[in-house]
């Protein structure tokens, strides 16, 4: 018996469109590049991204560690099969960022520009994948 037989739901999966899917895979690739680019800075220990890291109080042994963290919840965002459990620890990795940017007393732009691109990641699964239209319905 189906969720929506045992609670006398009735949700409809949103429509599957190729301007939604293309859309949602473009908004993706964009947030994986940066996040790919990021973290992989991060792994190299490249200049600036050390002087940003001791800025936030961070070592510059800690940015590799953390480089290979968000390498990996962004790969686990890319298989399809695990995108889902991808964007929620991306979810947490961001929300990590954006404590550390307060913490500091950086400016608003710096402080939620991390949030902006968890709102991205979510936007961007959301898109391609319809079966989340049935858990966070949009109501017109």
């Amino acid at each position: 018996m189906s969720a929506t037989q045992t609670f006398g739901l009735s949700i409809s999966a949103p429509s599957e469109s190729k301007a939604r899917l293309w859309t949602g895979r473009i908004i993706s690739t964009l947030v994986v590049l940066f996040l790919l680019f990021d973290g992989i800075s991060k792994v190299v220990k490249e200049h600036h991204v050390l002087q940003a890291a001791a800025e936030l109080g961070y070592s510059a042994e800690s940015m590799v560690g953390i480089g290979a963290l968000l390498l990996a919840c962004t790969a686990l965002y890319l298989i399809p099969r695990t995108s889902v459990l991808g964007a929620i620890l991306l979810t947490g990795y961001l929300g990590g960022a954006v404590a550390s940017q307060v913490r500091i007393g950086h400016p608003l732009f710096e402080s939620i520009f991390p949030l902006i691109f968890g709102v991205l990641v979510w936007a961007g699964l959301y898109l391609r994948e319809t079966r989340l239209g049935t858990l966070a319905p949009l109501r017109k």
